[in-house]
């Protein structure tokens, strides 16, 4: 009888008495990090939130958002957020957090890139000997980045040399790995990676390779299934002092790999006249 009673109870009662869930697309880059599995069970802790992850490129997150088949998506694409909130999808954009990308590569370096001044002269110099480049191809925060940067060097990357790969961070350095290959990764990827074979970092540094994380609510008007009070706390515990802990405390291989920022902290702050 006490079984059953808790049954109706349990059927009857609000959701947020036994925990709530949360559906949230994630890029790859943030699974890949490590973060991924230290955040949920704080949020869950302090919000009661099951926040189950959904992890894709930035561009398929973006898609799930918009198609309301998730309640929040967290990407790292500001032109392609910013055109997702302009639509609707979303009521506003939150800068969470941000980390930097990094160009890896074979530790004989053919192209030079470790004595290059800027990330569009590195990329330059990987296409002027054609040495082989492994893309993720996948429209996700990371791609859309690297296209940028080829744009930035005047060029189209395209033959043999060049591998878009369709695939994830992890996945796609264990392809650059295999073929001695260049590739723009984020940093705590990179640094969580297991399988690095000679590959090793070769540049960073350049403001341009700043790459900030954005936490986005989905539109409540997509539907009465979309969990809009579970996300806007979500959001604000976000922005809090606990969650700003975790992030800055998260470390790989020793080393602090993301950091709250207003702005952009490569670029060097400019200086009175």
């Amino acid at each position: 009888m006490m079984q059953r009673l808790l049954l109706i109870l349990a059927l009857l009662l609000p959701n947020a008495a036994f925990g709530e869930t949360l559906r949230m697309a994630v890029t790859t880059s943030f699974a890949n990090s490590g973060l991924a599995e230290e955040l949920p069970p704080a949020i869950a802790e302090d919000l009661g939130i099951d926040v189950q992850l959904v992890i894709v490129g930035t561009g398929q997150a973006l898609r799930l958002g918009a198609a309301g088949d998730v309640d929040a998506v967290l990407t790292h694409a500001p032109q392609a957020e910013m055109a997702f909130v302009a639509v609707g999808h979303a009521l506003r954009r939150v800068e969470i957090m941000a980390n930097d990308f990094v160009l890896i590569g074979p530790a004989g370096d053919p192209a030079g890139i470790s004595d290059a001044t800027s990330a569009a002269a590195a990329f330059a110099a990987i296409e002027s000997v054609r040495a082989p480049f492994v893309s993720r191809g996948d429209d996700s925060g990371t791609h859309i980045a690297e296209m940028a940067l080829w744009e930035a060097a005047g060029l189209v990357p395209q033959g043999g040399w060049y591998r878009p790969v369709g695939a994830g961070m992890g996945a796609a350095l264990n392809i650059a790995a295999a073929m001695d290959a260049y590739i723009l990764s984020d940093r705590a990827t990179w640094l969580s990676f297991s399988n690095p074979e000679g590959l090793v970092m070769l540049f960073a540094g350049d403001p341009v390779l700043f790459n900030q994380y954005t936490y986005m609510a989905v539109n409540p008007a997509k539907g009465p299934h979309i969990r809009a009070d579970a996300a806007a706390r979500l959001e604000a515990w976000l922005g809090g002092p606990r969650a700003h802990d975790l992030i800055t405390g998260f470390t790989v291989a020793g080393e602090t790999v993301f950091f709250i920022a207003p702005s952009n902290p490569l670029r060097e702050p400019a200086t009175e006249p």
